[in-house]
């Protein structure tokens, strides 16, 4: 597969398509990586040495090109993150307005850190009005460690606001390019808005029952 480049004139269709190709190409080769461990493991039983050299080898082999792949994947996330604030952001208050909560303001990569407390962690999307905020974690390839990861989060928003006198109710929220049927059903278990790409744009879809709140 040819390389994806992105280049000064990137826009965030263009960022998006690419991250979109490269996690398919990604689970593909992930895919074949499995097929050929269990391949391997067969012809090992069946004392097939040099055939499994081989085999082994073109393991190497698709094993460097995933982690090719997740190099890429990652460049890409970050320029993705660039992007986020002006194009992405707005576009979640938009969204969010239409399915009745309503941000005034977001937030790119937020950071806490109360020393004296003990207290700290990075938001990476924050939307907030007088009485609400939602924190959204926003990840290439979303895994449940990652969302276990973001209930921490919250945990911990929760402990600094009311140390501080914030008042405000928190939600939560995880945004994802590859997003597995298992991680779906754990995100909306826990409470949480899931937010994935559909097309050209995104898709917010809420939890099965009512949002957790924090």
């Amino acid at each position: 597969m040819p390389e994806t480049q992105i280049d000064g004139t990137a826009t965030f269709e263009t960022v998006w398509a690419a991250i979109q190709e490269l996690t398919a190409s990604q689970r593909e080769t992930e895919r074949v990586i499995k097929e050929r461990q269990q391949e391997t493991d067969r012809v090992i039983k069946e004392s097939q040495q040099e055939t499994a050299r081989q085999i082994k080898e073109t393991d190497r082999i698709l094993s460097e090109r995933a982690s090719k792949l997740d190099k890429q994947i990652g460049s890409l996330t970050n320029l993705f993150g660039d992007f986020t604030l002006g194009m992405v952001a707005p576009k979640l208050c938009e969204k969010f307005t239409d399915m009745g909560l309503c941000f005034l303001k977001a937030n790119l990569n937020t950071v806490v850190n109360d020393r004296t407390n003990d207290i700290s962690f990075e938001i990476d999307i924050l939307l907030e009005n007088g009485e609400k905020a939602m924190l959204v974690e926003v990840k290439t390839k979303l895994t449940i460690e990652r969302i276990i990861k973001h209930i921490e989060r919250l945990e911990k928003m929760r402990r600094y606001a009311d140390i501080h006198g914030d008042k405000r109710t928190f939600l939560g929220a995880v945004a994802g390019f590859a997003i597995s049927d298992e991680v779906r059903k754990t995100a909306f278990e826990e409470g949480f808005y899931l937010i994935e790409p559909d097309g050209e744009n995104f898709i917010i879809t809420s939890p099965n029952n009512k949002a957790k709140e924090w």
